[in-house]
């Protein structure tokens, strides 16, 4: 019955509208708006910001509200901006000249020859085709953060029916949060720019039923779940439903809520039901780094200790650091951790899970690796390590026994400790403590001498252990004397670079007609020999084009360095992330194949095979014709003919490291370094980092980011518009998408990998991280 009432209204709307005909016009000030035949809705010109936006309002409230918008992240356009609806079918803006605003072109949608339009009385707006009844176009299949009455929410896998809130209520621009219905039969809620997965979703809602359902709002405000014969009711249908307007919306502080309107009471909204949950329930609506706690009349945020508000006006946009971490590869610094009690996150998908017994031995793990930003000790033992940044963090309501471990430079703690008063000094202290300083003297005089000693010998012995290491049937390049590199790099003047194990000098050889990088391991430690040579008998026996080639070495007593070919455009990061100094699209590419191809030699074609284990733009430099070169094999590891393995502790650079390092797995294979590629690869493609906190939350995480582009068909932004071939970027985004999958196995091989890129083997859509697709 109720079916068949919905549908009447929808056939009398249909027929009673008045028709658009292409010619008509408006105007954001003599002619805003095409009314529905009620005057109930209105489509056209709305007041937004500074400026107009197009949209969907409730034309009869004397404030309106908006319940769809058209290109919603635009910035707002002129009042002397006209929008046409053209002789051939289109709806476009064109400036007062005449002109075509070219990011606003097609607006609303794929409908690009339309013979009419309607702005109906549900609210929905329709293009029709030359029959005027087949509709090419509506906005109620192509919702922003409102459904309408007798509009529905589907679940058929397309991201445009989805609900994303706004920024807030008068700007409509894309928020932080989304409501979909799944096709599992639920409706979930989850944050903007992440997988529709479980550890991110933050609510949902259950049909009984394992198959497609949809959302429903009444015009009665009967708000329900239907599959099939099975109904879930979320608000049940009200008596009286006359001068009553209904609306469900997902707002800005990630919730879902059903509003009622009164046409003749005071005008203002009221909600009817909404999703329940606490203020900081939903992930992210303080940004990086920061907390969310509930205060009185919504919530608050606070930065975590070592932060501070990335925009003081604006402090749900998260927080960056007070002080600047050092580089996990160029000092292993510590740093004193502050302790925060009740502070949890909602979300472990960036966390390492450890046994500990104690906080302190939570702590110890934490301010060890360079990788951890913070830690969470439970009281039953339990401690997690948290990644950077630090995300969906908050302060419940109700106790958790539990504390957050912050990396700080210096204590920040409140309690500040107390100076010591002035005493009078006494002889008797200040003979001591001479006394005391002058026996420490000759304490680090006679172990001065001692160590002096054990290092020459240890020195020599060195020297004799390698020698068999490095016999000529190992080592390719030639031998180099320690004085010859002096007198090769100037007394090693002008520095290139530094890196895990050493610094890097320009030299040259030949009467100074050939320049070379000459890297110098600095300290005479077990495993910097170690180091050594495993870069000699690895990169002795590599010849690849987009490998460095290494012309020499030198094992002088304890002075251990390494000649390789001199690349004189530097690395890839400083091409990439250098603002003006972006390469073209087709550079791009290439330089993406030039990584694959190195890192499949490695892989496939080298014996012993090569895991690189420290892929990054850092360690890729460019030759003087832009072709790229894999350096830096010190975290290489060998494996033997009968391993497909290699045991070994963590490795790699924060942000390209593949996740099974932080889970500690006994063994890690060739798909670390096919994780770190993906991760580059995403980088070559946007010319920017991988994790950047000076963006919008959104957007900080360029793998997250990227997934919610390829979900929502928007790669374009990945690029900022600029003008690429749209299937090879697709090409990329898929190609590096399946490579950062959390699972091993599923990532391709490099092989694979580098068909894909060139074009050569279909790739199948992206999975998400719970998919058990696999073309590896």
């Amino acid at each position: 019955m109720m079916a068949a009432f919905i549908l009447f209204l929808l056939l009398s709307a249909i027929f009673t509208a008045e028709a658009i005909n292409p010619g008509s016009s408006l105007t954001p000030t003599t002619n805003p708006s095409w009314p529905s035949p009620s005057g109930q809705y209105a489509f056209g010109f709305y007041k937004q910001g500074d400026g107009f936006a197009v949209g969907i309002f409730l034309a009869k409230i004397p404030q309106k509200t908006v319940v769809w918008t058209a290109n919603r992240d635009n910035a707002p356009v002129p009042a002397d901006v006209t929008l046409n609806f053209t002789s051939d079918g289109r709806m476009v803006l064109q400036s007062a000249q005449g002109t075509e605003i070219t990011k606003v072109v097609n607006f609303v949608g794929s409908a690009t020859s339309a013979a009419s339009a309607s702005m109906l009385d549900t609210g929905n707006f329709v293009l029709y085709d030359t029959d005027n009844q087949t509709i090419l176009w509506e906005s109620f299949k192509n919702p922003t953060d409102t459904i309408l009455p007798t509009q529905q929410l589907s679940a058929d896998g397309q991201d445009k029916y989805v609900l994303v809130s706004s920024v807030s209520e008068s700007n409509h621009s894309t928020g932080l949060f989304r409501a979909l219905m799944q096709q599992d039969g639920y409706l979930a809620l989850y944050p903007i720019g992440t997988p529709y997965t479980i550890q991110y979703g933050y609510w949902s809602k259950p049909t009984g039923a394992q198959n497609i359902a949809t959302l429903n709002l009444g015009v009665d405000g009967h708000l329900y779940l239907a599959n099939g014969n099975n109904t879930v009711t979320l608000s049940t249908a009200k008596n009286s439903t006359k001068g009553v307007l209904y609306l469900l919306r997902m707002d800005a502080d990630g919730f879902l809520r059903l509003y009622s309107h009164t046409m003749d009471g005071n005008g203002t909204w009221s909600v009817t039901w909404f999703s329940e949950f606490d203020k900081c329930t939903p992930l992210g609506l303080c940004g990086l780094n920061a907390y969310c706690v509930e205060v009185k009349d919504g919530f608050g945020c606070n930065c975590l200790p070592g932060f501070t508000f990335a925009d003081n006006n604006k402090t749900s946009a998260g927080c960056t650091r007070n002080f600047t971490v050092e580089i996990c590869e160029e000092k292993q610094q510590t740093y004193p951790m502050e302790a925060v009690p009740d502070i949890t996150w909602e979300n472990q998908t960036d966390s390492v899970p450890l046994l500990t017994s104690s906080q302190t031995d939570c702590q110890n793990a934490c301010s060890r690796d360079c990788n951890c930003e913070a830690a969470l000790f439970f009281q039953d033992g339990a401690c997690s390590k948290q990644r950077h940044p630090l995300r969906f963090a908050r302060r419940p309501t109700q106790s958790y026994s539990n504390v957050a471990l912050i990396k700080v430079l210096t204590s920040t703690s409140a309690t500040n400790p107390t100076l010591p008063t002035k005493k009078e000094v006494r002889v008797d202290i200040v003979i001591i403590g001479v006394s005391l300083v002058a026996f420490a003297f000759i304490v680090l005089a006679i172990s001065g001498i001692v160590i002096y000693r054990s290092h020459v010998f240890a020195s020599k012995n060195i020297s004799s252990n390698t020698t068999i290491v490095l016999s000529d049937e190992d080592v390719g390049p030639r031998s180099f004397t320690y004085v010859e590199l002096q007198r090769m790099t100037d007394n090693f003047k002008e520095e290139l670079g530094r890196g895990a194990f050493g610094i890097v000098y320009k030299g040259a050889i030949g009467n100074g007609t050939k320049f070379v990088a000459v890297k110098k391991l600095e300290k005479l430690l077990e495993d910097r020999e170690r180091e050594f040579q495993t870069e000699m008998k690895v990169i002795g026996r590599t010849h690849h084009k987009n490998l460095i080639r290494l012309l020499g070495y030198c094992h002088d007593g304890s002075n251990r360095l390494l000649v390789y070919e001199y690349m004189s455009n530097g690395s890839l990061a400083e091409i990439l992330f250098t603002p003006g100094n972006k390469p073209c699209w087709d550079e791009r590419i290439e330089i993406a194949c030039n990584i694959a191809k190195g890192i499949l030699y490695l892989h496939e074609d080298c014996v012993p095979q090569i895991i690189h284990c420290d892929i990054k733009p850092q360690n890729i430099l460019m030759d003087e014709n832009m072709c790229a070169k894999i350096s830096d094999f010190g975290l290489a590891k060998l494996l033997k003919p009968d391993q497909t393995k290699t045991l070994t502790g963590i490795r790699g650079t924060r942000g390209y490291v593949a996740p099974e390092w932080h889970r500690k797995v006994p063994h890690v294979t060739v798909k670390v370094d096919v994780y770190s590629f993906g991760i580059v690869l995403l980088e070559i493609i946007c010319c920017r980092k991988s994790v950047d906190s000076n963006l919008p939350e959104k957007e900080a995480i360029l793998e997250e980011w990227t997934y919610d582009c390829f979900e929502r068909a928007q790669l374009s932004k990945l690029v900022n518009d600029e003008e690429v071939d749209n299937s090879q970027l697709e090409r990329m985004v898929k190609v590096a998408l399946w490579c950062i999958l959390d699972d091993p196995s599923l990532r391709p091989s490099m092989k694979k990998v580098l068909l894909m890129l060139e074009g050569t083997m279909d790739i199948p859509i992206p999975p998400n991280p719970n998919s058990v697709l696999s073309v590896a």
